[in-house]
């Protein structure tokens, strides 16, 4: 059964930076993308980043672009989100996804789309608050 486990979430202050981890079991980076996506109390899941190894290609959310990065250990089958500069609209829960292909859904922006994504994680809460 294919397994996505987030871990890192917690505490930070408005300008700090945090570290999450996505670590996958049965899917291998070499032919499944992964995602990162977050939902807020009361708002829909929105997708955050879009990475794939295969095609050494990430798409990110303009909200994120240039404070969150991704990076990738092939030999421990996990992804790390670099978050960096957080801002308090940034607290949410983090998920990360796979969809069923190694690379990131590309049309119209269906990366950012929940219904490409076969494998969910459980999600890891993170609270930007002073």
């Amino acid at each position: 059964q294919p397994q996505l486990v987030e871990s890192g979430g917690g505490l930070v202050q408005p300008g700090g930076s945090l570290n999450l981890s996505c670590t996958a079991s049965v899917l291998t980076l070499d032919f499944y993308a992964i995602a990162w996506f977050r939902q807020a109390p009361g708002k829909e899941r929105e997708g955050v980043l879009c990475f794939s190894y295969s095609d050494d290609e990430t798409f990110y959310a303009a909200s994120v672009k240039g404070r969150f990065t991704i990076s990738a250990d092939k030999a421990k089958n996990t992804v790390y989100l670099q978050m960096k500069n957080l801002k308090p609209e940034d607290t949410a829960v983090y998920y990360c996804a796979a969809p069923p292909r190694a690379d990131c859904p590309r049309r119209l922006g269906h990366w950012a789309k929940t219904f490409e994504y076969s494998y969910w994680g459980q999600g890891t809460q993170v609270t930007v608050s002073s």
